[in-house]
C-alpha cells in the first residue's frame, strides 16, 4: 500500500480514531460524553446536508444539532423527560419552520423537511444514546462489533468478493465480504466474552452473529439512503472512510440491537 492509496488512508484513519475511542473509553465520565457530542454533531451536520447542502436551512442543521446534544447530555445525566422533550421540540422547530417558510411564500417548501430534521435526532444521537450507559466492556464489544464487521467486510471483500449481495443498494458489497465480516465479529465477540463476560462462549458466539446482522443493516441503510439523494459519501471528513455518519453507520445499529439483547440476556 502506498501512501497516497485508498487502503492505506483507511488503515491510517482508522487506526486514528481507535486511538482517540481508546482513550475516550479508557477515561469515561464527561470526557467520553463530549466526545460522543461531538461525533453526534457532526454525524447530524452530514446527515442534514445530504437532505439540504451547501448553506441551505442553517437555522434547521443549527437547532438539529443543538437539539441532538440536548439528548445526548439528558441520557448522559439520565433524565428521560428531557430527551423526550428534545425530540418533541425537533419535531416543533421543524413544524414552525415549514409553518413560517411556507406561510411567508416558499412555495417549494414542504413538511417533509421537518420531518428530516426530527429523523437526524432518532437517528444519530438517540440511537447512541444507550452506549453511554453501557459499562467498559460493554463498550468495547459494540465498537468492535462495528469496526470489525465493516472492516473485515470490506477488505475480504475486495480481495475476494465477486458475488454482490444487494447491487441497487450497495454495488461494491460481496457476499464474501459479509460473510468474512460475520466470521470475524463472531470470533471478537467471543473473544471478549470469554475474557470478560458471565454468559457461556456460545452466548457471545450468538451475540456476535446478530450484531454483524445489525451492522449490515446500519450499513445498507445509509447506502440506500445516499443512493436516494443521489450522494456517494456523507462527507470528506475523514480520508479513505468519506463523511463521519459512512464511519458510525453501521454502530448506530448495533448499539440498539445490543441494548435489546442485553435486555433479555445480560453478558457481562
Amino acid at each position: 500500500m502506498t501512501p497516497a492509496s485508498p487502503h492505506f488512508q483507511r488503515v491510517v484513519t482508522g487506526t486514528a480514531l481507535a486511538a482517540l475511542l481508546t482513550v475516550g473509553l479508557a477515561i469515561g465520565g464527561w470526557v467520553l460524553l463530549i466526545m460522543v457530542v461531538a461525533v453526534a454533531s457532526l454525524a447530524l451536520l452530514e446527515f442534514y446536508t445530504m437532505f439540504w447542502p451547501g448553506n441551505a436551512r442553517l437555522p434547521l442543521k443549527a437547532s438539529g444539532m443543538a437539539l441532538g446534544a440536548a439528548v445526548l447530555a439528558a441520557g448522559h445525566m439520565d433524565r428521560p423527560w428531557m430527551v423526550l422533550g428534545c425530540v418533541a421540540a425537533a419535531f416543533l422547530v421543524g413544524a414552525v419552520g415549514f409553518l413560517l417558510t411556507w406561510g411567508g411564500g416558499d412555495d417549494d417548501c414542504r413538511f417533509t423537511e421537518g420531518q428530516v430534521l426530527a429523523s437526524g435526532i432518532l437517528y444519530v444521537p438517540v440511537l447512541l444514546l444507550p452506549a453511554l450507559h453501557f459499562n467498559r466492556w460493554e463498550q468495547l464489544v459494540v465498537v468492535l462489533a462495528a469496526v470489525i464487521s465493516d472492516t473485515g467486510a470490506y477488505f475480504i471483500g475486495t480481495w475476494f468478493g465477486k458475488a454482490r449481495i444487494w447491487p441497487r443498494v450497495s454495488p461494491k458489497k460481496s457476499w464474501a465480504g459479509s460473510l468474512g465480516g460475520l466470521a470475524l465479529c463472531v470470533a471478537a465477540c467471543t473473544g471478549v466474552g470469554m475474557a470478560a463476560g458471565t454468559a457461556p462462549w456460545w452466548a457471545f458466539a450468538l451475540l456476535g452473529a446478530l450484531l454483524n446482522v445489525a451492522s449490515q443493516l446500519g450499513d445498507f441503510f445509509e447506502s440506500a439512503l445516499k443512493r436516494t439523494l443521489g450522494v456517494k459519501d456523507s462527507g470528506a471528513l475523514l480520508p479513505g472512510h468519506g463523511g463521519l455518519l459512512d464511519r458510525i453507520d453501521s454502530l448506530l445499529f448495533v448499539v440498539p440491537a445490543y441494548a435489546a439483547l442485553d435486555s433479555v440476556f445480560p453478558f457481562f
